[in-house]
């Protein structure tokens, strides 16, 4: 029998971990490709004014401790890139060969991330039911969609999809099991849902991942061996930075170990390729009774 398990393939979510500052990102970039050995990087792009109602925009932070604004708009345009920014952001991946994406939150960020031809873009789980967002992406984007289905009923699921079957772009999906919560409890990470994606859609889409929003790195490890080879993880150079997605994400020795288990159980999920293997020779011969 042939192994039939995929390379892992890692992807470091710096989302606004960056403090807003492109410095931090670049230095985040970089440690996660050199240090952690990655495959990709991804941050977040949002229209705020396009996104939030007024009154959202205005309100204040719901924790004031977090806010690098006034309000929350004013917070959140703190944390934002530039598209000028991204394609900074996109050629320094490119130099030191990690694999650059972004989330997209709203038609203006998809049109804007779109333009600079990134191999995937990320669809959020709080964006998933955005159909006109997501048909824009199907008609004019030609890269792979990854879609995170934190917070979505099943039947949600299948809309979505039918969406992008309907579109001829299913097959440049990638499905994502996902809980939203910074950081999820080990009970609520609900990793057997990621059998239930594999037997529905693994036909219908390109591959099945998985986004994790918990603590440690053990739950990965799992999610890969149950058939969802993309892990995404949020990180950060420091957990107690302030901002509310530090806390929900792995520091760079955590995501080095993570990318190292990842490697090592992809080589050892193998069948045996013959009775005795060549390195159980010596010690059968000197161990093994022979009587």
């Amino acid at each position: 029998m042939t192994q039939k398990f995929e390379q892992p393939f890692v992807i470091a979510e710096i989302g606004c971990n960056h403090k807003g500052d492109m410095s931090i990102a670049k230095e985040l970039i970089k440690v996660a490709k050199i240090f952690c050995d990655v495959d990709a990087v991804k941050f977040q792009k949002r229209n705020n004014k396009e996104l939030l109602t007024e009154e959202q925009y205005n309100q204040p932070h719901p924790n004031p401790s977090n806010s690098y604004g006034e309000t929350y708009g004013l917070h959140r345009e703190f944390l934002e890139f530039s598209v000028e920014q991204h394609a900074e952001l996109k050629e320094y991946c490119e130099e030191i060969g990690v694999v650059y994406s972004t989330s997209v939150w709203d038609v203006t960020s998809a049109k804007e991330i779109a333009s600079l031809n990134p191999t995937f873009i990320k669809i959020p789980s709080a964006c998933n039911n955005n159909y006109e967002m997501l048909g824009w992406i199907c008609e004019n984007y030609s890269g792979e969609i990854h879609v995170s289905t934190g917070m979505t009923t099943k039947d949600e699921i299948d809309t979505l999809i039918q969406f992008f079957v309907n579109h001829k772009r299913n097959k440049d999906v990638v499905l994502y099991n996902c809980t939203s919560g910074y950081p999820v409890p080990f009970k609520d990470v609900c990793l057997l849902d990621i059998l239930k994606l594999k037997e529905k859609y693994e036909d219908l889409v390109k591959h099945i991942g998985f986004s994790g929003h918990h603590l440690g790195i053990a739950v990965d490890v799992a999610a890969y061996t149950l058939g969802a080879p993309i892990i995404e993880r949020h990180y950060t150079l420091d957990r107690t930075w302030k901002g509310t997605d530090h806390a929900a994400s792995l520091e760079p020795m955590g995501l080095r170990k993570l990318t190292r288990d990842l490697k090592a159980v992809h080589d050892a999920l193998a069948y045996k390729s013959q009775d005795i293997l060549p390195i159980e020779v010596p010690q059968r011969t000197k161990l093994k009774n022979k009587k």
